[in-house]
């Protein structure tokens, strides 16, 4: 287990990074990405959407742009004053909760979707969160959760596997379906210069 998969060196981790986490995060994670990733999913007129792992809210804006409103949910509370310095604190279109992946504050079959960016690394049990996410999903409904690619330079998966949670598509397939998800699909994203940095997985509940 990478040392930033503990929750509370996440989120010390996060009281810094957040005052700069949206200057740093396009070169890592952008626009073009996360557009690629929403086409992804199939919104229909209504649909009811989670953001797990929200951060300062780039997703959040994302998602806006196919439904009219969102839930946001994030363990740091630096991150989210980020966020509601964006979008409000306590009004529509974003409704805002402090929370913890693998213990969602939402009743049972609650969204149509729910989609996950840059946060699965920092979950010390994954299946745990994602079975979380099965549970507030609507029969049928869809998951969509973006990770680190593991990389191939033995180097590299050395320090990878010191800092948190990388993991290739098998192992991806793996977590997803001991979750109880079902069609099960990823794609390989990233800026130009590293265009496979970044797995995401998309897969239905069953209904």
């Amino acid at each position: 287990m990478g040392v930033l998969e503990n929750k509370a060196r996440a989120r010390l981790f996060y009281k810094y990074l957040s005052k700069v986490y949206d200057r740093i995060n396009p070169f890592i994670w952008n626009e073009q990405m996360r557009s690629e990733a929403l086409e992804l999913l199939e919104f229909e007129p209504g649909a009811t959407v989670l953001d797990v792992g929200c951060g300062t809210g780039f997703a959040t804006e994302g998602l806006l742009e196919h439904v009219d409103a969102v839930y946001a949910v994030d363990q740091s509370e630096h991150q989210l004053e980020q966020a509601y310095a964006k979008f409000g604190k306590r009004a529509p279109p974003v409704h805002f909760h402090r929370g913890d992946a693998e213990r969602l504050p939402f009743a049972t079959d609650t969204f149509d979707v729910v989609w996950s960016s840059g946060s699965i690394e920092y979950w010390p049990n994954p299946i745990l969160a994602l079975r979380e996410f099965r549970r507030v999903l609507k029969p049928g409904g869809q998951v969509l959760v973006v990770g680190p690619n593991y990389p191939e330079n033995p180097i590299a998966q050395r320090l990878a596997d010191a800092m948190m949670l990388f993991y290739d598509e098998y192992e991806a397939d793996r977590m997803f379906k001991a979750a109880g998800f079902e069609d099960v699909r990823h794609a390989f994203m990233g800026p130009e210069y590293e265009p496979e940095v970044a797995i995401t997985t998309v897969a239905r509940a069953p209904e």
